[in-house]
């Protein structure tokens, strides 16, 4: 008998009758002879209601009680899930995250799961019931109901899958698994079967909506293989494991579309010691992650620096650079929040050559202008217009024919 944990997203669990199929599920697996911890998001657009309601009542609302609220989604679903596994005649109960023992830090709206105490877990699990765990929630040290920020369930069902030992886990959401691009916008996207945890990474770090990439930082760490599953129908999905080994031969694994960042440029920054450390160590200390930097070349001992942010960090990142501009002389603060970032990777990209030609050739053609240019072993990121987002991933996906069946590992 083995343990398994199975996520279900928002879409999966959208209805009534979703949650009495995700039940079904769980309940497949438990019959089979194993051990089942179901972890759950919120219903469908849940959050997002939650979010609004709140903001109907003050337009920037205290984000400890933010928490409160927001994990109200997750706890219907873990007692609807609980109901649905009751009707189909097994044994289930519901925990929200403290109850399940996750303890997170006490950044609030985007905590960090900190440890995870699994014995109430395992108690119940050695009662023969199927454990659901409410996904996106935890407590901190102080007993403050925290969430770990947007797609924090996925998170959580690695995380939980890890503290216990399962032998995998199953993270069904609306897609049948990893595609070499978003089939929406490129038609001829082939399935991936078996993905490598860096190329997956990679791809979640651009835009891929797949998995957030805390999840498959989680997963590597601690070596945790998982599927990425369809809820509406039986596809096995794709493999996210270890495959570092055999993959070498693949130089372009799967091309990405990023239309969620905004880019933030200092105009006339003094060019000396000190001042990138000063403006990315406030950015930093407001819990803002920065993507892609471009510093251009000094001028008259000035320069211009450029930076990304997610979309929904900009104002606060704005209002940072905003609050430093005498420190740093006077600069002049841009903002532009009409972008889409355009990328390929592969593990393959290590030792074949020529990869940023082939890309910047296929946006040469296309007349797309490149703004900005970001490179790691195995990705490559173009900055351009939001207007050419599409255009360029197809036209990219096109160059690197990743509609071709792959060539087998040696």
């Amino acid at each position: 008998m083995g343990l398994l944990v199975q996520k279900f997203g928002g879409s999966s669990l959208a209805t009534p009758q979703r949650i009495l199929n995700a039940a079904g599920r769980a309940v497949a697996e438990f019959d089979a002879g194993n051990q089942v911890v179901v972890v759950v998001s919120a219903m469908g657009d849940r959050t997002d209601e939650l979010i609004a309601l709140a903001k109907e009542i003050h337009p920037e609302p205290d984000l400890r009680e933010l928490d409160v609220l927001m994990a109200v989604g997750e706890q219907m679903s873990i007692a609807l899930m609980a109901i649905a596994i009751h009707k189909l005649g097994r044994a289930a109960i519901s925990l929200t995250g403290p109850q399940a023992g996750i303890r997170t830090d006490s950044f609030s709206t985007k905590a960090k799961i900190k440890t995870i105490d699994t014995s109430r877990v395992q108690r119940e699990l050695a009662k023969g019931q199927i454990v659901i765990v409410a996904g996106f929630q935890g407590e901190d040290s102080d007993d403050n109901i925290t969430t770990i920020g947007r797609g924090g369930s996925n998170p959580t069902a690695i995380a939980l899958a890890a503290a216990l030992g399962a032998e995998r886990c199953d993270i069904f959401t609306d897609v049948d698994g990893v595609y070499t691009a978003d089939p929406r916008i490129v038609p001829d996207a082939r399935w991936i079967p078996r993905i490598d945890y860096d190329e997956l990474l990679e791809l979640a770090s651009l835009g891929a909506n797949v998995t957030p990439s805390r999840a498959v930082e989680l997963a590597k760490r601690f070596g945790v293989p998982f599927r990425i599953r369809s809820s509406f129908d039986d596809s096995e999905g794709t493999l996210v494991t270890n495959l570092s080994g055999e993959m070498e031969y693949v130089d372009v694994r799967a091309a990405a579309l990023d239309t969620n960042e905004a880019k933030i440029t200092i105009r006339h920054v003094p060019d000396k010691p000190g001042i990138a450390a000063t403006i990315f160590s406030e950015i930093g200390r407001a819990n803002i992650s920065v993507d892609m930097i471009v510093q251009n070349v000094s001028a008259q001992d000035r320069t211009d620096l450029s930076f990304t942010v997610a979309k929904s960090d900009l104002p606060r990142a704005m209002a940072v650079t905003r609050a430093l501009a005498e420190t740093l002389g006077g600069a002049n603060i841009e903002s532009d929040p009409n972008i889409a970032k355009v990328s390929v990777e592969g593990l393959g990209m290590r030792s074949h050559p020529g990869v940023a030609q082939k890309m910047f050739r296929a946006l040469a053609d296309e007349q797309i202008n490149i703004m900005m240019i970001s490179t790691s072993e195995i990705k490559i990121s173009c900055v351009v217009e939001a207007s050419k987002g599409d255009q360029a991933l197809r036209a990219v996906h096109r160059a690197f024919e990743l509609d071709k069946d792959e060539p087998r590992p040696r």
